[in-house]
């Protein structure tokens, strides 16, 4: 559990620097923007690397929660909802310029469905960390104003809806194999 949780201080840590709009400022002086985004995105990758090995060497503890059935039910509508904010935070549709922060959204609910389904140890310490750093994430962004406005275009919303839908069905499809737990029609 302690790689996982090392794992989540670097991954998260690293993304939260711009939330302190000095601590950014500092280090971009100091590295120059190249640099700091170099070790941005090295920090970063190393925390993923960390958190997919200690989630996988945690194993399944003794539960904190009971999972939620509803959650799973739930689950492909929620994700397709998720995922297509995901897709539409770098596209300039109606949907972005609605909820401002559709990456932030899209990551809330996809630990906050994935917190409600799994009642692990580390499934609660992943979505629970990913949630609680979303929402400050959020309210921070919110507060600094960091949403720009733009002309938004309709068919940037369908491209995202086209890349959220199927990326949907293909990750309920994989889930299985790729995590332990077949989910929805795909469940054997």
């Amino acid at each position: 559990m302690s790689l996982l949780v090392a794992g989540l201080v670097l991954f998260l840590g690293v993304h939260l620097i711009p939330v302190v709009a000095p601590w950014r400022a500092a280090l971009a002086a100091r590295l120059g923007e190249r640099g700091y985004r170099a070790a941005f995105s090295l920090v970063a990758l190393a925390g993923l690397i960390a958190i997919v090995a200690g989630y996988a060497r945690a194993g399944p503890e003794p539960a904190f929660t009971t999972a939620r059935p509803w959650a799973a039910a739930l689950s492909p509508v929620v994700m397709a909802v998720a995922l297509t904010l995901l897709a539409a935070s770098k596209l300039s549709g109606y949907i972005r310029r609605t909820v401002r922060h559709p990456m932030l959204a899209g990551t809330i609910l996809w630990a906050g469905l994935h917190l409600a389904a799994n009642g692990e140890a580390r499934s609660v310490v992943l979505f629970g960390a990913f949630l609680a750093w979303a929402l400050v994430d959020l309210v921070s962004a919110c507060a600094r104003g960091t949403a720009r406005p733009f002309e938004p275009r309709l068919l940037h919303d369908a491209i995202a809806v086209g890349l959220g839908v199927p990326a949907t069905i293909v990750l309920a499809w994989a889930h299985g194999p790729l995590f332990g737990a077949a989910i929805g029609p795909f469940a054997r």
